[in-house]
């Protein structure tokens, strides 16, 4: 079984849930088990925050775009958007360790605990920032659409 979608949305904080909604109801309709749903959810409500947030600028576009599949054993979620994005100063990674009472600042290491595999980069050419992560399915016994 495999289900793709993509969505080019908003830089507005209302698109986030969205977001959010599509992807569980994908998983749901689907059979994935809901704690791996969850996690995906968290983790991709806080990359498309990133996006809000950072992915542009007075000149820039503003939208940022999701794109999700469902392939296998294996869910693969991708936002990217068309800001500045990450700085290029050498192999300084965007994880930081934040301060337990910052507000701000811990996104992307939500992401990376809830995924099993994480790339964080900058789009080719044009610019602006790519997040990309992975997660192992797990399925509910009752799976409409598992993979056989």
């Amino acid at each position: 079984m495999s289900i793709w979608w993509s969505l080019h949305l908003r830089r507005d904080a209302a698109s986030v849930p969205l977001a959010r909604r599509l992807l569980l109801g994908t998983m749901e309709t689907a059979g994935v088990d809901p704690d791996i749903s969850y996690d995906l959810s968290v983790a991709l409500s806080e990359a498309c925050a990133n996006a809000v947030e950072h992915g542009g600028d007075a000149g820039c576009s503003e939208a940022y775009r999701v794109t999700a599949y469902l392939d296998g054993e294996k869910c693969r979620i991708e936002v990217a958007d068309a800001g500045p994005g990450f700085s290029s100063g050498g192999c300084r990674t965007p994880f930081r360790a934040v301060h337990p009472e910052a507000e701000h600042g811990r996104g992307l290491c939500l992401i990376q605990e809830l995924a099993d595999h994480v790339h964080i980069g900058n789009k080719p050419g044009r610019g602006g920032a790519v997040v990309s992560f992975d997660k192992m399915l797990k399925w509910r016994k009752d799976a409409p659409l598992v993979a056989v």
